[in-house]
């Protein structure tokens, strides 16, 4: 249960992020008593900002950091309340961080997190600094590249946003091209059955649908797949 109190944001105090973010890859290693993230974020500086900020801070909570470095050297950095912060910084640089969590232990139900036996995230709106230290606000873009390991018996369907580009037993990687901010990051792992259907578009492209749900619900399913079937034709 999660019992944080709501902090208000007022418009008035927003500033533009003194670096954007060109790439993210997220590497999962999801186990039973602890989860490992590595990520590898290219930043770069604001072009649209006429002071040029050499320092960055990260948004980060309920994380134990393993591993920091930029373009393989260790950066000035420090943890903060909430974050990390890091100093003299280049215009342009390649941050990797590893960091562990413990989604089996977290009840906030924000980040990632442990829910009848499988792995869920809920990132909007604060969520995704729960999983890494990152730039967890909406006005921040990047295209996302995310590869996901567990234990295959326990749970054979491993998905995250955009394309599977992809997939062995227990092993997997989606590339999501359209740039999003980190609050649309999904990642789902577990045991699930699954509806499958296909949608030819205007253009005469074949379209695979599936729909994942738990085995005692798939005979719900159908009425979400006509649904989306619909959507499909008005869009």
């Amino acid at each position: 249960m999660n019992t944080v109190e709501p902090q208000a944001i007022y418009r008035k105090d927003y500033q533009p992020s003194a670096y954007l973010i060109r790439t993210t890859e997220l590497s999962f290693d999801l186990s039973e008593d602890e989860t490992l993230v590595s990520s590898k974020v290219h930043y770069y500086q604001n072009p649209n900002l006429a002071s040029q900020e050499r320092r960055l801070f990260l948004n980060g909570v309920n994380l134990e950091l393993i591993s920091i470095s930029i373009d393989g050297v260790q950066p000035n950095y420090q943890l903060v309340d909430e974050g990390l912060e890091i100093s003299d910084l280049a215009d342009e640089f390649t941050l990797e961080i590893t960091t562990r969590i413990h989604p089996e232990k977290n009840t906030s139900l924000n980040g990632l997190y442990q829910s009848s036996g499988n792995f869920c995230t809920q990132c909007e709106a604060h969520g995704f600094r729960q999983i890494t230290y990152y730039l967890d606000r909406p006005d921040v873009l990047s295209v996302f590249t995310t590869h996901i390991k567990a234990d295959h018996k326990r749970y054979p369907i491993l998905l995250s946003n955009g394309n599977l580009i992809s997939s062995k037993p227990g092993e997997v990687t989606w590339h999501d091209p359209s740039l999003k901010p980190c609050y649309l990051f999904a990642l789902v792992a577990g045991d699930f059955a699954v509806l499958e259907d296909t949608y030819t578009t205007i253009s005469g492209k074949e379209v695979a649908l599936k729909i994942y749900v738990e085995s005692h619900n798939i005979d719900k399913t159908q009425f979400a797949m006509d649904s989306l079937k619909r959507s499909f034709a008005w869009d």
